[in-house]
């Protein structure tokens, strides 16, 4: 399926939100942000919720059990910080030193204005409370003060004023794939990415989307069928785990673990390469958020490889290495650099490890050992003092604090 390289008007369908006044553009809707009422509402709504997934979770996975020896010796760098709900968390972001905002399941939304000590819950006033919380907002990016907040069912929000006021933007079931990544740029721009491979740039608000790759993944790779790529000639044409790195380079894995790709801006299509293991792919990122540092590959079973430094992105295999982590058999769902020798997983059961010597070894933190969950997603934001943050199921965040 060819991607066409011409600026395109990306329409769609019938919105739930009350539309915009006859001077507002008509492809939009703008929605108005509650606070104390929709505060309110959601507590009413997710009560009956909170105590449900908790126990839920208690009776799913327990604590962890590691050893005495190990949790004695553990470090505890990461502290729990309340919010006003109780459900999994997906993304955060901030825009400043003390603005951001946090995203997670059944329309959790909320906002800190204290660089995340505290968070307030906010609501779509023009939104009933059973309507919101059918949406999971998955994705959230933010740059001075402009932001896009991405969910499911397909549903991308952007606000120009630093969250007051938001406008939902319309996207075609046409859209090869669903999207699943947004990032804000700048003024009025953004990068957004479907499951099919899509990479599309906006420049004016999400009007109009420019397509940076030629064709989707399923059609380079039945051109490069014999290129030697294991497992591509069972791709089901979709990707999962896309994340971009500092500079617009994108890293994705096929949706049955078996391979990966990346893509660069300036080319034409992904480049497919081998996982070089027989275990499936949980999750993939880069060492330092930069692709020429190397990347990081979590596999079933716990394991963690690492590349080496500037990789030969046109070859079909990596030279990864396996880092000394003992999970306990718990899988890893994200790897974060705090630094070019600290470096944080987490995973299952809310483990999380560190290691102190760039991700050659790791050790045991027992910051979240005696809370019942799992943990999905590990942040830092070198440009706001390295400020860190951890996100899991039950509402857990987690703030970094340094070894106490």
């Amino acid at each position: 399926m060819k991607f066409a390289a011409a600026l395109f008007l990306i329409v769609g369908g019938a919105s739930a939100f009350v539309q915009q006044q006859p001077s507002q553009a008509a492809f939009s809707t703008k929605l108005q942000m509650s606070t104390s009422e929709g505060e309110d509402r959601r507590t009413f709504v997710t009560k009956s919720a909170t105590t449900a997934a908790s126990l839920a979770a208690v009776a799913a996975g327990g604590v962890v059990g590691m050893p005495e020896e190990a949790e004695a010796a553990a470090s505890t760098c990461w502290t729990p910080v309340p919010l006003p709900f109780a459900d999994t968390l997906y993304d955060i972001d901030f825009d400043s030193e003390t603005h951001g905002y946090l995203v997670g399941a059944r329309g959790s939304f909320a906002e800190t204005n204290d660089g995340g000590l505290t968070w307030e819950a906010r609501s779509f006033s023009n939104l009933d409370a059973e309507e919101e919380v059918t949406y999971r907002f998955t994705i959230s990016s933010f740059k001075d003060g402009e932001g896009w907040v991405l969910g499911k069912p397909t549903l991308l929000l952007h606000t120009k004023d630093a969250g007051k006021t938001w406008e939902r933007i319309p996207l075609s079931p046409k859209l090869p794939g669903e999207p699943s990544s947004i990032y804000a740029l700048g003024p009025n721009k953004a990068e957004m990415t479907t499951s099919s491979g899509a990479v599309y740039v906006t420049e004016n608000s999400g009007r109009n989307w420019k397509a940076q790759v030629k064709e989707t993944i399923d059609a380079t790779l039945n051109r490069v069928s014999s290129s030697g790529v294991s497992g591509a000639s069972y791709f089901t044409g979709s990707i999962i785990n896309q994340v971009r790195d500092d500079l617009g380079a994108y890293l994705a894995v096929s949706s049955r673990g078996n391979f990966f790709l990346t893509w660069e801006p300036g080319q034409d299509f992904w480049v497919p390469h081998n996982r070089g293991t027989p275990r499936r792919i949980q999750n993939m990122g880069f060492v330092e958020g930069d692709i020429h540092k190397g990347l990081w590959m979590t596999l079933n079973g716990g394991k963690l490889l690492i590349s080496p430094n500037d990789p030969d992105l046109s070859s079909n295999d990596f030279d990864f290495q396996e880092a000394k982590i003992n999970t306990g058999g718990y899988g890893l769902t994200d790897v974060a650099w705090r630094d070019a020798k600290e470096v944080w997983a987490v995973g299952g059961s809310n483990t999380m490890f560190v290691s102190k010597d760039g991700g050659k070894n790791f050790s045991f933190d027992k910051s979240a050992n005696s809370i019942p969950g799992n943990l999905y997603n590990v942040k830092f934001f070198k440009e706001f003092n390295n400020a860190g943050w951890a996100l899991g199921s039950n509402g857990l965040l987690l703030r970094y604090t340094g070894e106490k």
